[in-house]
């Protein structure tokens, strides 16, 4: 059995858009739903949701059984000693890319890097595997041992997301794209606004000029800038702009909004109006 290809991976070093949902209900009933309706990823959220290990995995087996969608799992952190732990448990269950919140810096970039590579140079071993330090084990990433191969080409085949979310991590955004072995960088409007003194407001034309210029900047160093936002004409902004993966909604906001507009159909009442630019993480 050969090592996976990863799709989504490959698809932003061909500069294909990929288009996502953001999965938080923490169930693989509802994800395996969400893997047939046509999304190139789904994002498995561990940071914001429900979501244990185990829980994890459930939804891990659930969306591989759906070609076409790749699933990508944010972890709850990726700094220090857990995050290191917590980044060796989600790929050794056999999550390819990984999304993490809150890097600031260079530094941070790169120490993730290194938490998602074994420490094995040579064929199949990308530019970033020096220093790796992540753990060796014969998990369901390898499929028991029966991808021979895994431990020489896993390195080449894990994706590393960033999240760039406040105001220091806009100044360091060149630095921390230049990491080798960041693949893209994701930029978080609700925690950015925060940082830029507009909390609840990520639609501020200050926080909108930012996201722009960040997507430029992310896209000239080479890597792949993403984004989740629900506001169509944004949405069409960023792709125009450079952003290669964009998730357009979330499984609890869908899920919210429909609901509330049936129940208000049937009882003659108008369904609560939520602001688009503001369903963003």
């Amino acid at each position: 059995m050969q090592t996976p290809i990863n799709t989504f991976k490959q698809a932003m070093r061909e500069k294909r858009p990929q288009i996502g949902l953001w999965l938080g209900l923490a169930d693989a009933y509802t994800a395996e739903i969400c893997a047939g309706a046509g999304f190139d990823w789904l994002l498995l959220d561990g940071e914001h949701a429900p979501n244990d290990l185990t829980g994890l995995l459930a939804q891990l087996q659930a969306v591989s059984g759906y070609p076409g969608v790749h699933a990508v799992a944010r972890v709850p952190m990726g700094h220090g000693h857990v995050g290191q732990m917590l980044i060796k448990q989600y790929l050794d269950l056999g999550a390819q890319t990984l999304l993490v919140p809150m890097v600031d810096t260079a530094e941070q970039a790169a120490t993730i890097v290194r938490s998602t590579r074994y420490p094995v140079t040579g064929a199949g071993s990308d530019a970033a595997a020096g220093g790796g330090v992540r753990g060796m084990a014969g998990a369901r990433a390898s499929r028991w041992g029966r991808y021979p191969a895994y431990v020489r080409e896993a390195n080449e085949q894990v994706c590393v997301l960033v999240q760039v979310e406040t105001r220091e991590a806009l100044d360091n955004i060149d630095a921390i794209a230049a990491v080798d072995g960041v693949d893209g960088v994701f930029i978080g409007p609700a925690d950015l606004s925060a940082s830029m003194g507009h909390p609840g407001n990520p639609g501020h034309p200050d926080v909108l000029a930012a996201i722009e210029d960040a997507i430029v900047r992310i896209a000239r160093a080479g890597k792949a800038p993403g984004i989740l936002m629900r506001d169509e004409a944004l949405v069409k902004r960023y792709l125009e702009l450079g952003a290669l993966f964009v998730a357009v909604d979330t499984d609890s906001g869908l899920l919210a909004r429909g609901t509330s507009a049936l129940a208000a159909q049937y009882k003659g009442q108008r369904a609560a109006a939520g602001s688009d630019r503001g369903s963003v993480y």
